[in-house]
């Protein structure tokens, strides 16, 4: 009997024993099933300019500034359009396909822009000499908005938004910018205003229709930073994440 009860008392542990090595393993399984990672990255941090340098080298110039999570262009403190300690500022990292949201604010008769899929290169003096643009601008003060096609929202100087739907000066907007496979869309406030297919015979078209006609490397380039452009006036910009796809 005694031996019976202790093979049977054994047999029994090894089954506990099992059964518990089992039930962790599946834990296990499930915490790292429960935990993706996000796809989403920031890229900026509301505090710091880490990611970002000035086009064409070196640290992002002091009259650009970080206050209450935004990062924004002092141009009371610089003199003039991509001069001083200003100039257009740059990821540190290259993307192909994303998808980009941000927010953006300008001062009364402002103008900016981002700029994306710029190829930085000692032979190229500016970012936007490569790279297409989502314009940022104030369209009731700025006369650049008497133009079509450099109205806020717009792919600057190459496609008019279908609608307007940007807020007055001083207001933030929500905008985003997807690019997947040649695929462009531009989203403003919620809406889609412009979309488009790069790398086309149309696309080409509508550069050489353009004042970018005679720069050989706009529109060109299927990877390349994004760039936030100093046109010499106050701009705030946060929350900028990015997808890649």
């Amino acid at each position: 009997m005694k031996k019976s009860y202790w093979i049977m008392t054994l047999a029994a542990g090894l089954m506990i024993g099992c059964s518990g090595q089992k039930t962790e393993d599946t834990e296990n399984t499930e915490v790292v099933a429960e935990a993706p990672a996000d796809e989403w990255i920031s890229l900026f941090d509301g505090q710091t300019f880490s990611g970002w340098h000035k086009y064409g080298g070196g640290e992002v110039g002091k009259a650009w500034k970080v206050a209450d999570g935004a990062l924004y262009l002092d141009a009371a403190n610089k003199d003039g359009w991509q001069t001083g300690d200003g100039g257009d500022i740059v990821t540190d990292e290259e993307f192909e396909n994303f998808h980009l949201k941000y927010e953006w604010k300008i001062a009364p008769n402002g103008n900016s822009g981002v700029i994306f899929f710029v190829h930085e290169s000692p032979e190229y003096d500016y970012c936007w000499q490569t790279g297409p643009e989502m314009q940022v601008l104030d369209n009731e003060g700025h006369p650049d908005a008497k133009i079509i096609s450099h109205r806020a929202g717009d792919l600057y100087d190459l496609i008019v938004s279908k609608e307007e739907t940007v807020k007055p000066a001083g207001e933030w907007n929500q905008a985003e910018i997807i690019a997947d496979n040649g695929n462009l869309t531009l989203v403003l406030n919620g809406v889609n205003v412009v979309e488009t297919t790069m790398w086309t015979p149309e696309w080409e078209a509508l550069i050489a229709d353009s004042k970018f006609k005679d720069m050989p490397g706009f529109g060109k380039y299927k990877k390349g930073r994004i760039a936030l452009q100093d046109h010499g006036d106050v701009v705030h910009y946060r929350n900028i994440m990015l997808k890649k796809l």
